[in-house]
């Protein structure tokens, strides 16, 4: 079991090479194919442009996502011919309001999508897209990078956010590569419920399951000691030199969750180290 196909989707080059550099070393590491898909945003949109723009314009714009492309995917090659991966990269443009549909195309067919962290100063509008695009309708799972240059070729402390959650069990059986391959993977179970089926063992299901497959396992229960259940896992992940940390994405609705912001989103604005989502 591993992954083979490994895809990462970049639409500039600073805040993307942490997530390339991932990808490549994952796919040495899995013997698996690292692909780099290079996209040139668009934006020439209703939001994006000022009333009465002409044809002028708006070919500006394409010309200019082409230009983009052309710089990310040279940057790319570059990048990776340097590295003993298997590897291919190509390019292409995308219309900000239907860059959903390429990256869904792309994650269909592939083991794990890698990726920046959507959030922050320097980050495009279309870096949460990208994330989504490729969980919900390319139904693949997303590995988030954060950005520092130092790619891990396989994580040995791992650290498993357990809800007993659809989302979360999704993500452990995407994980799986990753979780037999590491010394030890953690079972962090917050605030269990007192009423549920596991109550006298919590995460002991999952514990059983994953020793069948020959993973090392420990459970660590932890009071809900902060507001947000994200900082508490960030401090756990940070107290316990852990790798990389698996998790459900996204477990309310999508509304809801633009909202209120919800835990995927802290996770994904705080974490230092990597982060595994499936949906």
């Amino acid at each position: 079991m591993a992954y083979k196909s490994i895809l990462t989707i970049m639409t500039e080059t600073k805040l993307a090479q942490p997530a390339l550099a991932q990808t490549a070393v994952l796919a040495e590491a899995q013997d698996g194919h690292a692909e780099a898909l290079c996209l040139g945003v668009d934006r020439s949109q209703t939001g994006y442009y000022y009333a009465g723009a002409n044809a002028l314009i708006l070919q500006e714009t394409l010309s200019r996502a082409n230009a983009d492309a052309d710089e990310v995917l040279a940057f790319a090659k570059d990048y990776l011919k340097k590295t003993s991966a298997r590897w291919s990269a190509e390019s292409g443009v995308a219309q900000i309001a239907d860059i959903g549909r390429h990256v869904a195309h792309r994650a269909r067919f592939s083991d794990l999508v890698v990726l920046p962290q959507p959030y922050g100063e320097e980050c495009g509008a279309e870096a949460e897209p990208i994330i989504e695009a490729a969980m919900f309708e390319g139904h693949a799972p997303v590995l988030v990078v954060p950005g520092k240059d130092n790619p891990v070729a396989a994580p040995q402390n791992i650290m498993i956010a357990w809800n007993e959650s659809v989302e979360a069990m999704h993500a452990v059986r995407r994980a799986l590569p990753l979780l037999i391959q590491a010394e030890l993977a953690r079972i962090v179970v917050i605030d269990p419920p007192r009423h549920g089926p596991d109550r006298s063992d919590p995460g002991g299901g999952l514990s059983q399951m994953l020793a069948r497959h020959g993973v090392k396992c420990e459970i660590e229960v932890l009071s809900k000691t902060m507001t947000r259940v994200s900082d508490i896992l960030n401090r756990h992940a940070t107290d316990t030199e852990s790798d990389m940390i698996v998790m459900g994405a996204y477990g309310h609705s999508r509304f809801r969750e633009a909202i209120l912001g919800g835990a995927t989103r802290n996770m994904l604005e705080q974490s230092v180290v990597p982060v595994f989502l499936a949906h």
